[in-house]
């Protein structure tokens, strides 16, 4: 399943003004902003009903102009998407983890498809990771 999908724009004010007046009508708000230190300084926002999962972000070459994050049910699945995706040829975009900067049990893994897109595996519970 789709947990959430992230666009990346050219002008992020022109997009923000955009996507808060377009979304409203469908119950969709602005929910949370990632502080510019967890992005690299790239501006980074979601939009949801209770919880984000539609992104935008200022165009950054080394995030691709499209990221998708798969929904994972274990972190050992994030584990194991992130190893079979770096032997399949993708390039690590950041290692399985904690991001605490999303919420206390975010546990996801990134990595660079083949085409440079931003692909993620995310678990949003507490079952601990896999021994390595």
């Amino acid at each position: 399943m789709i947990d959430h999908i992230t666009l990346g724009v050219a002008d992020f004010e022109r997009s923000v003004a955009f996507y808060d007046k377009a979304l409203a009508p469908l119950g969709l708000s602005r929910l949370y902003t990632v502080p510019p230190e967890f992005t690299g300084g790239v501006a980074s926002t979601g939009y949801g009903d209770t919880r984000p999962f539609f992104w935008i972000a200022g165009q950054d070459p080394a995030q691709g102009k499209v990221h998708v994050a798969f929904r994972a049910q274990t972190q050992a699945q994030v584990d194991a998407f992130y190893a079979a995706a770096l032997a399949a040829g993708g390039r690590d975009n950041g290692p399985p983890g904690l991001r605490p900067h999303y919420h206390p049990d975010y546990y996801g893994a990134f990595v660079l498809d083949p085409d440079g897109f931003n692909i993620e595996a995310v678990c949003h519970g507490t079952a601990p990771a896999a021994p390595v």
